[in-house]
């Protein structure tokens, strides 16, 4: 097993990657190799020493990848420091934060062999452009302003503190 630490994301319309990408980089910073994929396009983990998974929340639902990554890569996920992240409020209001966080652990819940050395949650981004089917068929769902709240700063602090949780050595 190398030292390279995966950052492996699932998004639908491009905002968790490049939050993903922005995490890869600060760990990159701190001294750490990094590879990042899609979820979706990972095949094994055997190259990497530590992983970082994110996807965004969906209609209280965490991204089918992300539970597809999680099932198909138990027992080496299993093995090594995993941290996770999930996109998802629209609006900085703490009742939506607490919803979202609250539907993160809930979908977390389900998979009771996973310990995660780092969970967070992050804003996200809404652009009634880029939805796609069913929700662009519903004409109040185009009305929606759009939003980004992702905070970059945040995003930036909690790679920075992965580094010491995923390869102690390096901190």
């Amino acid at each position: 097993m190398s030292a390279s630490v995966l950052v492996a994301y699932a998004t639908r319309s491009g905002s968790t990657q490049e939050v993903a990408e922005a995490v890869a980089a600060t760990l990159r910073d701190a001294g750490l190799e990094v590879d990042i994929q899609p979820m979706r396009t990972v095949g094994d983990l055997k190259d990497n020493s530590a992983v970082v998974l994110g996807a965004p929340l969906y209609m209280f639902h965490w991204h089918k990848d992300a539970r597809g990554f999680l099932g198909r890569h138990r027992q080496a996920l299993a093995e090594r420091p995993t941290a996770v992240f999930a996109l998802g409020p629209f609006h900085d209001t703490e009742k939506e934060w607490q919803e979202v966080r609250g539907q993160l652990d809930k979908e977390l819940a389900k998979f009771p062999w996973f310990a995660p050395v780092a969970v967070e949650v992050f804003g996200g981004k809404f652009d009634p452009a880029k939805l796609g089917f069913p929700w662009k068929l519903n004409p109040a769902m185009k009305k929606i302003p759009a939003t980004d709240i992702r905070d970059w700063a945040a995003i930036s602090a909690w790679a920075k503190d992965l580094v010491a949780r995923l390869h102690p050595s390096q901190s």
